[in-house]
């Protein structure tokens, strides 16, 4: 059985099942998840707890397997813990999990804490035993569009609020782009401004003067918003990159993927193959399927080549390599190369009726 993380507190109290599985790579939703289902378990009378963490090859399942069968000692009810940080049982571990999901007593719950898990892990024997056994929560990052809604919630959730209209909407935006990629940290922040200020409504200066910037960006996210037009957000994205010491290498690789990828799909659709077949054989799925789909359609085979070739002059500035008509800091050579993708996708906005380079630039 499967429950969304904001679904969990509404399941708990409908009555607890004997066994959950938390898995994902948002550390704090993850704790609270674990959280709730500890809470609850306490509630219910499980008093007793032990936690088994397995952290090598040479974890003794047996121990978990015998843990699992013998009486309590301190209480009638018992909450067992399992902690596997690598998210890879191994084959003996695989049987114990197995054999373990046979025979759970009446008298026990079990949480298993789990990164995330990719399709193979999920569809594994060990992780299909501990679904059925009973509920998985599957724990997912915070999107950049979903986390002023988040961080509205989590304010009135401590008695606090923005104001009304666009000038709450501009104070939600300056805070997520403050925290964005790092829920942990935003979780703090929230809890300064419990402190900072009373209960009611913040102003932009009170949020604007209390909240640091601890955002994190990944280096997938920085291709994205490129890819998306979102001009503001992927210039502040790569500033980050470059001030937490990320290879410009490995920066510059990922977004000329991207680029030699639309080109690849230009070809394929010039050779009279439909766009979603291009997409396909090139295995672009998921988000970037769609900003493919936006951004192809009105990119001239010109352009296309144009940026191919200035990728390649990137490549060798990253490399250490100068170019008479490119930066020589290979940062500024990579602002110079998304600036170029992004001029083209926010042309694409505006042919389609969005509002491009507007929308892009948010405050």
């Amino acid at each position: 059985m499967q429950v969304r993380a904001d679904q969990l507190a509404g399941h708990l109290q409908r009555g607890l099942k004997p066994l959950y599985v938390v898995h994902g790579d948002e550390p704090l939703l993850a704790q609270e998840a674990g959280d709730a289902v500890r809470a609850a378990a306490r509630a219910a009378g499980h008093a007793e707890r032990q936690v088994f963490t397995v952290s090598g090859a040479h974890f003794d399942w047996s121990g978990l397997l015998g843990a699992a069968q013998a009486m309590s000692l301190f209480a009638e009810r018992r909450l067992i813990e399992l902690r596997l940080p690598s998210g890879k049982p191994g084959k003996e571990g695989s049987e114990a999990l197995q054999r373990y999901c046979e025979r759970l007593p009446d008298d026990l719950v079990t949480l298993v804490m789990l990164p995330r898990l990719d399709r193979q892990q999920q569809g594994s024997a060990w992780f299909t035993a501990l679904d059925a056994a009973g509920v998985s929560v599957r724990v997912d990052p915070i999107e950049r569009r979903a986390l002023p809604a988040w961080l509205a919630q989590r304010l009135a959730a401590q008695g606090q609020r923005v104001a009304t209209g666009e000038e709450g909407e501009r104070t939600l935006a300056f805070f997520a782009d403050r925290v964005e990629g790092n829920l942990l940290a935003a979780h703090q922040e929230l809890q300064k401004l419990a402190l900072l200020f009373p209960a009611g409504t913040l102003t932009f200066e009170q949020v604007q003067s209390a909240v640091l910037n601890v955002a994190r960006y990944s280096v997938a996210q920085f291709a994205e918003a490129v890819l998306a037009g979102q001009v503001g957000r992927a210039l502040r994205m790569l500033d980050g990159l470059k001030a937490e010491g990320e290879a410009p290498v490995l920066v510059h690789w990922t977004l000329a993927e991207d680029i030699r990828a639309l080109r690849r799909v230009q070809d394929a659709m010039a050779q009279g193959r439909p766009l979603p077949m291009a997409l396909r054989e090139q295995r672009v799925w998921g988000v970037k399927e769609k900003l493919f789909e936006r951004l192809l359609p009105g990119m001239s085979d010109h352009a296309g080549a144009h940026l191919v070739a200035a990728a390649q002059v990137c490549d060798g500035l990253v490399k250490g390599l100068k170019h008479p008509d490119w930066p020589a800091d290979p940062w500024d050579g990579l602002r110079r190369l998304a600036l170029m993708v992004l001029e083209h996708s926010a042309a694409a906005g505006a042919r389609q009726g969005t509002t491009g380079l507007r929308l892009a630039l948010p405050a």
